[in-house]
């Protein structure tokens, strides 16, 4: 039992959104990574290449064999199967409305941050000359926030 916990893992409590967003970062990384690897290989080996290698001592003797075949490299056939992959999980996170989910997600908050920006202005009672600068400084300083500055 102590085995399979520690090779399978425990239920963990996730938002489902969450996790379909998490695969698809994982799967994306995925992608890019095996990208990689397949660029690495020579156009020849994208289509021809070592099948098995025996050496050691058989019946007659000393053996070294490589046997070749032509067919699709391993890293051609996990970029392509990761690739499917990852338009899987973006088409269920798109059923999912995960997108939309985030925008409304934002939007609320964006709702709550003006919210608590015009109490606090009605609050601390600005005077006319105050007032004005408002509509100027306060988007100013919120999309110098947004933008990490």
């Amino acid at each position: 039992m102590e085995s399979a916990i520690r090779t399978l893992g425990l239920p963990v409590d996730v938002d489902p959104g969450k996790a379909l967003l998490d695969e698809i970062h994982w799967t994306a990384g995925h992608v890019a990574w095996l990208r990689e690897k397949v660029q690495e290989l020579q156009s020849e080996d994208l289509v021809w290449g070592k099948e098995k290698h025996e050496d050691g001592v058989g019946p007659q003797g000393l053996v070294d064999v490589t046997t070749e075949k032509a067919g699709p490299s391993v890293w051609y056939e996990l970029y392509l199967k990761e690739r499917d992959h990852l338009a899987k999980v973006c088409a269920l996170a798109l059923r999912a409305g995960i997108e939309e989910r985030k925008v409304k997600l934002a939007e609320s908050q964006g709702a709550l941050v003006a919210d608590v920006i015009r109490r606090i202005l009605n609050a601390v009672a600005l005077t006319p000359e105050q007032q004005i600068l408002v509509p100027e400084v306060v988007p100013r300083e919120l999309r110098a926030l947004a933008s990490g500055m």
